[in-house]
Parts: C-alpha cells; structure tokens; sequence
C-alpha cells in the first residue's frame, strides 16, 4: 500500500475535496492520503504542473499523486496516468498538468485511463466532477493495490502523446542571463524564476555581490534596479530586494519580509521575463 496525496484547484468552501476523501475511504479505510494543496487559482494548469514539480521527487517510489485542474472537464481531452522515472504515479487530465514533471523528473511510462472500468459506481451520468469519479477512485484503487499499474488502462508513448504547455528556456547571451517568472512563493510573494543556479553563477557573482534585474512583461518594463545575490534573507535589512537561490535549486527574487510581487505588481507565466547581469563597477572620484 503507497500514499495517495491530492491537488486540486477546489479549495474548502464546499464539500468537493471531502468528496474525494471519501472515495478513497471506500476503496480502502487503510489507506493514508495526504494534501499537496487545493488552493491552485482556478483553471491555473501551469500553477499545477509546477506545484507537482515542487513536490513529487521528494515522496517514496509507488505514491499516487491525483491532480484536477480540469478546466476541460467533460470534453474530448484524456484522462492519463504517468510513472515518473524515480517511480511515482501522477494520475490527471491529458491537459498540460504533467509539463514540468516530464520535463524535470521525466516520464517512464504513460497509460489512458480506462474509464469503463476505473469510474466510481453508481456516479451515474455525470460529467462534471471526475475528480471524485475518476481521479479518486483510480487513484486509491492503484495507491492501495486493488488494481496494478497494467489496469489503469492502455499504454501510450509518454514522449510523444503527453501534452505539454509551451515553456521559454532559460539562457545565457552576453553578459546577461534571461528566464521566465514561473511561479509565485504565495505565502510571501516572492518571484521563483527558470533560471538554474549553474547558469546564473556563469555570472561570476558571489554571496554579498550585486546583480542588475530587470523584469518585464509583452508591454513594457515593470523593475529594473540593483540588488545583492545572498545566501539567505538574513544577509540584507528588512525591506531591502535580494537574490537567492531557491528549494528548487533556481533563482528567486524576494523582499526581506515584504511581497515582491505585490510591491511590483508582477505575475507569472511565459510571458513574464526576468534578466540579470553582474551590476557594473560605480568608481566615484
């Protein structure tokens, strides 16, 4: 028997969520289900395929995670299973959820989820809630061995039949290096970039060095300004910028207890470009 942790786009005001655990309670009393969260913004499928990324590696070969931002809900597009490269099982729609795990973690093997077989019984003609008829229940049925891997349903190429959503690569030109905003640190509004420590250290910056950022979007620049590249948020005062290096190994920008993007009004998305370069040497005579 393996965990089974839940995302979702649902939140708690009503009883969705309490649903699906209650799915899993009837497929097995045994079995442990945990929450990686259910407050991605609604219809937010790169908010839920990076929330996997954050996520996934760090739990045991054989745990199911079930992930429902389903705005396509009842449409053509599939419902899919993956299996990581590292062993675990992302159960989700076929919609874009899986782009940083396939990209990242990468995926071993990928099966359609039969729904003639792995649909809660009794759920009758809905088509409106898979999470609780379908995600759910195959999940708990997988995560607690009542059905193996090879029941889930058809195998499918996962390099080429896996949806992804479109990604900026980050990169080096010049003097300057240049990525994409992808996520948020809600809590506390830092801004978690694409941009990996190895390509920013090409920089030849150093803790307590000084980086140029500049952040913009598709109409016009939004910051541009100097800042310290520090280990952690202790090495600059309370309400100065910085530079770190965030849990995913990439680089961030934050404001020492204060909300960077709520002081800058910055979002998220391909759209949403950051650049950094080594900030010039001032020499005052």
């Amino acid at each position: 028997m393996q965990p089974m942790i839940l995302q979702s786009d649902f939140g708690y005001a009503d009883g969705a969520v309490c649903a699906m655990y209650g799915v899993a309670e009837n497929v097995c009393p045994e079995l442990r289900v945990f929450d990686l969260t259910h407050d991605i913004p609604q219809y937010d499928i790169w908010e839920a395929s990076y929330r996997l990324i954050q996520t996934v590696s760090y739990w045991p070969e054989g745990s199911v995670f079930v992930s429902v931002v389903d705005p396509g809900v009842g449409s053509t597009r599939r419902s899919i299973a993956v299996r990581t490269l590292t062993g675990q099982y992302v159960i989700t729609p076929d919609n874009g959820t899986l782009t940083h795990v396939k990209r990242i973690c990468g995926i071993a093997e990928a099966r359609v989820i039969d729904e003639s077989v792995n649909r809660l019984p009794n759920s009758g003609e809905s088509y409106t809630f898979h999470g609780r008829d379908i995600y759910a229940f195959t999940g708990a049925r997988l995560a607690s061995g009542v059905i193996s891997w090879e029941q889930v349903g058809p195998a499918i190429d996962p390099a080429s039949s896996v949806i992804e959503l479109p990604v900026v690569e980050a990169a080096m030109e010049g003097d300057c290096v240049s990525g994409t905003i992808d996520v948020l640190d809600v809590r506390f509004g830092s801004l978690w970039t694409n941009i990996p420590r190895e390509l920013f250290l090409k920089l030849g910056l150093t803790h307590g060095s000084r980086a140029e950022v500049t952040i913009t979007n598709d109409t016009r620049t939004l910051y541009k300004n100097i800042m310290v590249y520090a280990r952690s948020f202790a090495d600059v005062n309370v309400g100065e910028p910085l530079l770190y290096v965030n849990s995913l190994d990439c680089v961030a920008v934050a404001i020492n207890q204060g909300s960077f993007s709520k002081a800058y009004n910055i979002g998220t998305g391909i759209t949403w470009r950051i650049t950094l370069r080594k900030a010039p040497r001032i020499i005052y005579e």
